[in-house]
């Protein structure tokens, strides 16, 4: 028999697609499985994952690689999307759903909550994230436990989703830093652990240990004999992060592109203040614990929204539009027109994480063409973009700035970025499965004995066009 090649294999777990991917010992991608499962209905009728599914494919791939002739399978981690919990009871059976992180937030019990810790403001400030609801997975086990009473008082442990995840494999149940650091309203930043909040609502004994996300559960291979290294899973947009901070050296901000466009600053510290909570700006960790200044915008989803409204108003194709150039003149015919009152909109208009940009109230018969509207729209991105990213780059002294995720992709973004931050370098980016190679890099040195590898990530610079450059 061959001998077969050591792994680690990560699944990678999206809303929409989840992956798994198998990494030789150089990060090399050697298998990559993708599948998709259709959403069910909670209890209330809401959309939500379709938990069973998930976790039945899980084990099954888990199952598979642990008898894999080809592979040695050495190790395992897990990355998926945050702002999700799973509920177990003392047997470690599901109790009620993975509730949908979209669904509507009771206004009367949000405005009781907030009204008992001081205000809306007052509790943001405290754990160093905005009050979204159900996007807060805090409140979302507040929200259980008063409005779904039944179910709660059968849950045992309340796990993040990467934690459940690992706890399939392992049986263990454990809460990591990446998913209490999410804007999960659950962590005091400033005493590095759970937040008093939740002591005074009598939730602690449904929390978990806290565990750094680079610590493992050593299990066995019942084939083989052999140890697997099981990581205790990653909250995505932080798995992403860690690349970077392997691979370079100097300080510098990344634009995590995706539905949300994360910025996150790890060279910035800081504590957000009220007025920049309001803005979407909040504070992550790093799987070893350090927090990282960042903000959150919706952009993603604003441009899938108003590119229908695009190509349905000009009768064209969506993938006319994404395969668009950047194209100096039209920028040059759009800031002549208007720049300036865009710019100072920037600055009022950035009212939440979800405000839509300028172009959502742009009336469509003004461009003489669909390629004059699309890079209308995607100044008015960028512009908003700006007002977001001036948060993390605050007291901070960073020149380079790398993008990844879909908009690294879209020339006219990205040269657009660069002529915004014309004093930095604008980078775009390319690595191999950067969500998944992150969650492996944390728990390398559990399994791996070699050395990382300097080719982690590739980057194409971009120069500001001089000649499209608002003098401000």
């Amino acid at each position: 028999m061959e001998k077969r090649i050591p792994v680690i294999a990560v699944f990678d777990i999206g809303k929409t697609n989840k992956k798994l991917l198998v990494f030789d010992a150089d990060y090399n991608v050697l298998k990559e499985e993708v599948t998709c499962f259709d959403e069910i209905a909670d209890d209330d009728g809401f959309a939500c994952e379709n938990i069973d599914a998930l976790a039945t494919w899980i084990l099954w791939e888990f199952e598979q690689l642990k008898r894999s002739e080809k592979f040695q399978l050495k190790a395992v981690n897990f990355s998926t999307y945050g702002a999700s919990l799973v509920y177990v009871n003392h047997k470690g059976e599901r109790v009620g759903y993975l509730y949908n992180y979209l669904k509507p937030y009771p206004p009367e019990l949000l405005d009781r909550f907030l009204a008992s810790k001081g205000g809306i403001a007052r509790f943001a400030e405290d754990t160093s994230s905005p009050v979204m609801g159900h996007l807060n997975a805090g409140l979302q086990l507040y929200w259980l436990k008063h409005h779904k009473a039944e179910l709660f008082n059968n849950v045992a442990t309340a796990l993040h989703l990467p934690q459940y995840l690992s706890f399939l494999i392992t049986g263990q149940r454990r809460a990591e830093l990446t998913s209490l650091g999410c804007h999960s309203v659950m962590w005091d930043f400033d005493k590095m652990n759970y937040h008093s909040w939740l002591q005074e609502e009598g939730l602690p004994t449904r929390l978990a240990r806290v565990t750094k996300g680079s610590e493992v559960i050593k299990c066995s291979n019942e084939f083989t004999g052999e140890e697997i290294s099981v990581g205790t899973g990653l909250h995505d947009s932080s798995a992403a992060v860690n690349p970077y901070l392997i691979r370079f050296t100097d300080p510098f901000m990344i634009l995590s592109t995706g539905t949300w466009v994360i910025c996150m600053n790890p060279f910035n510290s800081e504590l957000p203040g009220s007025k920049e909570l309001e803005k979407g700006c909040l504070s992550y960790l790093t799987y070893q614990g350090a927090p990282i200044k960042t903000t959150m915008l919706f952009a993603g989803n604003d441009h899938d929204q108003q590119v229908k409204r695009i190509t349905q108003y000009f009768a064209i194709n969506e993938a006319y539009l994404k395969s668009m150039v950047y194209n100096a003149g039209i920028i040059e015919q759009l800031q002549n027109r208007e720049v300036l009152r865009d710019l100072k909109f920037a600055e009022a208009g950035l009212e939440t994480a979800t405000t839509p940009c300028r172009f959502h109230s742009r009336d469509l018969s003004s461009f003489n063409s669909p390629e004059q509207a699309y890079h209308q729209l995607l100044i008015d991105l960028v512009v908003q973009q700006k007002a977001s990213a001036d948060m993390v780059l605050q007291n901070s002294e960073i020149d380079n700035i790398y993008v990844d995720g879909g908009f690294c992709k879209n020339k006219i973004y990205m040269q657009l970025l660069a002529n915004t931050f014309s004093t930095k370098n604008v980078f775009a980016t390319s690595m191999t499965q950067g969500t998944a190679l992150g969650a492996a890099l944390a728990i390398h040195n559990s399994w791996n004995k070699g050395q990382l590898p300097e080719s982690l990530i590739s980057l194409k610079r971009w120069i500001a066009d001089q000649d499209s450059l608002v003098t401000r």
